[in-house]
């Protein structure tokens, strides 16, 4: 039975839990593809998505999530926040609780800051993203694709290709799959690549060349580079950085012939995935925003819903 408050990572799920999540995304799956996508198990409730970091696909599938769910939604950004006029990150969070919000959906450029929050507010807190720490939603969404694609996670080979010191899906993804019982092997550029990478995940190794770390892979999940995180770290040019560490066609031909590619998004194309390979009949990255969407719906509903009624 899912037991926890709030989601802050993938860390402090169970086996069990990470189960609860994917199956009762399998249930909320099933309703978006209808053409009444509603139900009322969050009539009632509120749900507010803080958001002091840009995204598309993960702020809006959570907006469409809870509305779905019933609930009542609000979406309020840092530069329409009263951050902007030097309120701190609680007491803004602090003044949204006071209008009786259930949930909170925050997204922060600092690592720790929805545990910060979760330590300190009645409503519960869903991590959307803090720093390079981790992305909880994004790694269940990820597996709810694959076990969707290979009808299972356990004894996969998965392999992480990009900018894995700066990824909190890298993060996130090696600890889930690593308690699920699948291969991960990361792969990046030494400046890309975090000390210790191994101690990120119990099935964790490092495969220093991308044909290495594909071949016999079921899973290539290619990353961006973020430079928004950079902090100065050297890289080579874009098109050496493509040519070493890219995915193409002929990459891709190491891995298995029905491996999977996917990507978390936003794409760099023609940098860490070339086209022909992002459409291509291998790719999944659409598949992933789609699950997004019920997993989601997933995390919202066993948070807000009482056990009893679930």
């Amino acid at each position: 039975m899912w037991t926890q408050r709030h989601l802050l990572g993938i860390e402090s799920l169970s086996s069990a839990d990470i189960d609860a999540v994917l199956d009762r995304a399998e249930t909320w799956h099933a309703l978006s593809r209808k053409p009444e996508k509603k139900a009322s198990v969050l009539r009632g409730r509120t749900v507010i998505n803080l958001f002091f970091e840009a995204s598309t696909r993960t702020r809006t599938s959570f907006e469409i999530a809870g509305k779905r769910l019933g609930a009542d939604v609000v979406n309020v950004s840092s530069s329409g926040s009263s951050v902007t006029k030097g309120e701190t990150l609680l007491d803004t969070a602090k003044n949204l609780e006071a209008m009786q919000a259930d949930l909170l959906v925050v997204r922060h450029a600092s690592s720790g800051a929805c545990a910060f929050l979760a330590e300190r507010l009645r409503a519960a807190v869903v991590n959307a993203g803090d720093g390079a720490h981790e992305h909880p939603t994004q790694a269940l969404l990820d597996a709810f694709t694959i076990r969707r694609a290979k009808g299972r996670l356990d004894g996969l080979v998965i392999a992480i290709c990009g900018d894995i010191a700066h990824s909190r899906v890298a993060r996130s993804n090696a600890i889930l799959f690593g308690k699920k019982g699948a291969e991960v092997r990361f792969c990046a550029p030494k400046t890309m690549m975090p000390p210790h990478a191994e101690s990120l995940g119990p099935t964790v190794s490092v495969i220093p060349r991308l044909e290495d770390a594909v071949r016999g892979a079921d899973v290539v999940m290619m990353l961006r580079i973020q430079h928004e995180r950079l902090a100065g770290a050297m890289m080579s040019t874009t098109r050496e950085y493509s040519r070493t560490f890219g995915l193409g066609p002929a990459m891709l031909a190491n891995a298995k012939p029905d491996a999977i590619v996917m990507h978390p998004g936003p794409i760099n194309r023609g940098v860490e995935l070339d086209p022909r390979v992002a459409d291509g009949s291998r790719s999944v990255i659409l598949d992933q925003v789609e699950a997004g969407v019920a997993v989601r719906m997933a995390v919202l509903d066993l948070l807000l819903t009482p056990p009893a009624e679930g």
